[in-house]
This record gives structure tokens, C-alpha cells and sequence, in this order.
């Protein structure tokens, strides 16, 4: 199949690639939100706590598109797409979709939570940048790169494991709805539902990510060729953007109804989930790992750990609301990154 899609998308004109990686997109966030609804009404109908599901449940299934896409590039050999989707997505995540988010309703935060959270999501980002970096050569980190090794990979999903354990045990401990991420009116639910039909409906969702995720690679990496842009930059900015789709339609959503909040739970379990989860599956499932070249420390890992460091400070000025002027910060910053990859490709 791979081979037919590789040869069908050389064939197409410009025009109709772009349109085939912006169809595949959008069906891939849709297929993506109705897995977390269907996901929801499951977990609902077996009597799981609704904390329990919004610290573990809806923040994978947010996430699924990233990991589709990353695993599917690492083994069809496309390492830069894997590696610059985590990372991208991580940038578009806490960037773009938080400031969105930030300025349609500037949202109410539990500090403590958001803290707690929040102090996890940017140790992920370091630790993600520390494996990365060349440690035998660090002089070589702008040139020749660095880069993720499959072991490092099932480290990742180890800390994936306890991350999630962790948050169950947080949320059967904390204040009624606290972790309650994602779960509101912005979700609806038939509880009601059968079982038999959730179940064909949350497999059929997986299986249209996975296809569309065969779908958009490809077609990404002919466009990439043709316009002469590398392969990273089109992963951390173009994959990532699409992939990262459910969670800015809910973060718009979500705004819109005065529930911002919940796009902030969202986004700090998001990118946890991108340098565990995305990164971490990623890299197990290749020997290579994955490579981080020159412009990954150029601009990517420098423009993630700035987002991540601003929304850290917006957080600890913030009293029990998060201001527009962080929202416009953070997304200069994502601005300037997605700006600067592209006109300083290598």
C-alpha cells in the first residue's frame, strides 16, 4: 500500500497534494475527537470516575494522531517527521493553541494542579532536549545533531507507565473534579449507549487515524521534495499543526463557552504525552532512533523549552487567572519559530 500511495501522490499536481494533505488532516482530527467521545461513553458506562478519564483517558486519545503519524514515519524510514512532529506539536500545543485559547477567555487555574501538572510537562521538555543532544561531541550539536536512541524510546514509555499511575493516584486523592480535564458540556456522552456499538465505533475511529496518518505521510514527504523544505521542518510545523487539531477544536470550543481551563488541562497532558508517548513509541520501534539535526537546536528544542518556560512563568505571576498578554507571548513565540524553520532551512 505504501508503494501504491508513494506512486499515486507523485502524480498529483501541487494543488491536489496540498488538498490531499489537508483532507487527510482534517479526517485524521475527526476521527481522533470521535475516539475520545466514544472513549468517554465507555469509560462512563463501566462507572470509571470521570477524574480518572480526564487524567489518562481523553489525553491519549488527544494524542493518538501524533503518535499514528510519528511511529508510521519512523518505520517507513522518516525519522525527521517522527522526531519533528513530537516536538512541533509540543510548540503548536502550548503556543499556539494555549494563546488561542488565552485570548478568546482568559481561564481560571487551580494552582495547585496547574502546578503540579505543569512542572512535569517542562521537565519532559528538558529531558527530551537532554537525550537529544550529542553528549560524546557536543561541539557538533548545530551541525551535525543529535538524537533520540531506541532505548532511550522504551525509557520514555517506562515514565509513560508511571506518569499515568501517578495521575490515577493523584486523581482518586485530589478534590472532586480536579483532574476532571476535558470532561464537560464541550463532550457529549450517551451514556446510554450499547457497549457493542461504542466498541465498532471506537475501533473503526482507530483505524481511520492509522489510515490517514498512511495517508498524510506520503504526501507530505512528495510536497516537502518539491518545494525543497526538509523533512523536519515540514513535521514541526505542517504534521504537527494537523495532528494537533483536537486539541485546539476543543481549546476553541472550550473557550468559546467560558471553560478555558480545560484547553489548559488539555495542553499540559498533551505535551507530556508528546515527549513520552509520541517521541518515546516513536524511537522504540526503530534500531536508528530517531535524529535531531542541526536545525532541531537551532530553533525547535530552543522555541519548546522558551513556550514552555513562558507559560511556567505566566503561571507563577498569574493569581487565579492566566492574562491575555501571556497568550499574545506565547504565540509571537510559536510565530517566530514556525517563521524562522522555514527561512532558515538548512
Amino acid at each position: 500500500m505504501d508503494a501504491f500511495l508513494e506512486t499515486l501522490f507523485k502524480s498529483f499536481p501541487l494543488p491536489l497534494l496540498i488538498a490531499s494533505i489537508v483532507a487527510s488532516i482534517l479526517v485524521l482530527g475527526k476521527a481522533a475527537d470521535v475516539l475520545v467521545d466514544e472513549s468517554v461513553s465507555l469509560s462512563l458506562s463501566w462507572g470509571v470516575p470521570k477524574m480518572i478519564i480526564g487524567a489518562t483517558l481523553v489525553s491519549l486519545g488527544t494524542t493518538l494522531p501524533e503518535v499514528s503519524v510519528s511511529v508510521l514515519s519512523a518505520l517507513d524510514g522518516n525519522p525527521g517527521i517522527a522526531l519533528g512532529n513530537a516536538v512541533g506539536s509540543i510548540i503548536c500545543d502550548t503556543g499556539l493553541i494555549l494563546g488561542i485559547a488565552i485570548l478568546i477567555s482568559p481561564p481560571d487555574i487551580d494552582k495547585r494542579l496547574v502546578n503540579r501538572q505543569g512542572w512535569i510537562q517542562v521537565g519532559a521538555g528538558f529531558l527530551l532536549l537532554a537525550v537529544s543532544l550529542p553528549w560524546s561531541n557536543l561541539g557538533s550539536t548545530f551541525t551535525a545533531g543529535g538524537g533520540v536512541t531506541q532505548i532511550t524510546g522504551f525509557v520514555f514509555l517506562g515514565l509513560l507507565g508511571l506518569y499515568i499511575y501517578m495521575s490515577i493516584r493523584w486523581s482518586k486523592s485530589g478534590k472532586p473534579g480536579e483532574l476532571e480535564v476535558g470532561m464537560d458540556d464541550t463532550i457529549e456522552v450517551d451514556k446510554s449507549a450499547p457497549s457493542l456499538r461504542v466498541f465498532v465505533k471506537l475501533f473503526l475511529s482507530i483505524g481511520i487515524v492509522i489510515f490517514s496518518s498512511k495517508t498524510l505521510i506520503p504526501a507530505v514527504m512528495e510536497t516537502a521534495g518539491r518545494l525543497s523544505i526538509p523533512e523536519e521542518i515540514i513535521g514541526a510545523t505542517l504534521v504537527a499543526f494537523g495532528t494537533s487539531l483536537p486539541e485546539l477544536v476543543t481549546a476553541i470550543q472550550a473557550s468559546r463557552k467560558g471553560h478555558s481551563e480545560l484547553a489548559v488541562g488539555n495542553v499540559i497532558g498533551a505535551d507530556i504525552l508528546n515527549v513520552l508517548f509520541v517521541s518515546g513509541a516513536a524511537a522504540a520501534v526503530t534500531s536508528e532512533g530517531l535524529k535531531a539535526n542541526g536545525d532541531f537546536f537551532k530553533f525547535y528544542f530552543p522555541a519548546m523549552i522558551i513556550v514552555l518556560i513562558l507559560f511556567r512563568i505566566g503561571i507563577m505571576f498569574s493569581k487565579k487567572q492566566i492574562g491575555r498578554p501571556i497568550g499574545v507571548m506565547l504565540l509571537v513565540v510559536y510565530l517566530l519559530a514556525t517563521v524562522a524553520g522555514y527561512l532558515f532551512k538548512n
